[in-house]
């Protein structure tokens, strides 16, 4: 399997983790804590899930299909045959990322480099 940070479609390409969305929720959760402490624990409880996920989950692009592993575990293939429609919320400050097969629809956390995700897409699925 090659590793490459520039998306080539004969290539491998692993996404590194971004951990923006969880230490923003956690940093958010720790004032909001005095404030409203069910609320702000639930966001700390969300903020070091997604931490975690973060952490364990590996995204790569392969030639033909969007896998996801944790640790070196295939735990979910989609093939790009299968994509109707893709999207990146939010593209100034990217948190959630969308796809359409055709028969289910797909919301992910923004958990990976969101550049390298977007030229990957733009590659490999050109959206309909």
């Amino acid at each position: 399997m090659t590793t490459s940070s520039l998306p080539n479609s004969l290539s491998t390409v692993e996404l590194k983790p971004s951990y923006n969305i969880p230490v923003v929720l956690v940093l958010t959760a720790i004032p909001l804590i005095l404030v409203q402490p069910w609320l702000g624990g639930i966001l700390a409880i969300l903020g070091l899930f997604l931490m975690l996920q973060a952490v364990t989950l590996k995204f790569q692009f392969t030639a033909t299909d969007f896998d996801i592993y944790r640790e070196e575990k295939l735990i979910r293939r989609f093939p790009y045959q299968e994509w109707q429609n893709w999207r990146i919320f939010w593209t100034r400050v990217p948190i959630l990322f969308y796809f359409k097969e055709i028969n289910s629809i797909h919301f992910l956390p923004i958990l990976f480099d969101p550049n390298t995700l977007k030229s990957c897409l733009e590659q490999r699925c050109p959206r309909i």
